[in-house]
């Protein structure tokens, strides 16, 4: 159990900055607290992997929202290709 510099039992976090892509450490579990505790969990990173790391989260992020974005034009497309399913239906009916 870790407590942090204002009493409270701090929590794990990930760091997500260039410097540290991806590394664990102990934080203050209170949002917007002033204590700035931090007890890394793990060791230091080397600087390939600082170089490579924040490239990789950045390409991904860029392929899920291409994911994201393709699924939407997907769903949209079903919804056009529905309805003129629907719309042949009824002037096929309406022709009998």
């Amino acid at each position: 159990m870790v407590m942090c510099f204002c009493g409270s039992m701090a929590v794990v976090r990930t760091a997500w900055t260039d410097n540290n892509p991806g590394r664990r450490f102990w934080g203050c579990p209170h949002p917007n607290s002033q204590c700035g505790f931090i007890g890394w969990i793990d060791g230091p990173m080397c600087p390939r992997s600082k170089a490579i790391i924040p490239g990789l989260l950045r390409s991904l992020n860029r392929h899920q929202k291409i994911v994201e974005d393709m699924r939407a034009e997907a769903t949209k497309l079903k919804c056009y290709l529905f309805c003129s399913w629907f719309f042949f239906v009824i002037v096929v009916l309406f022709m009998m």
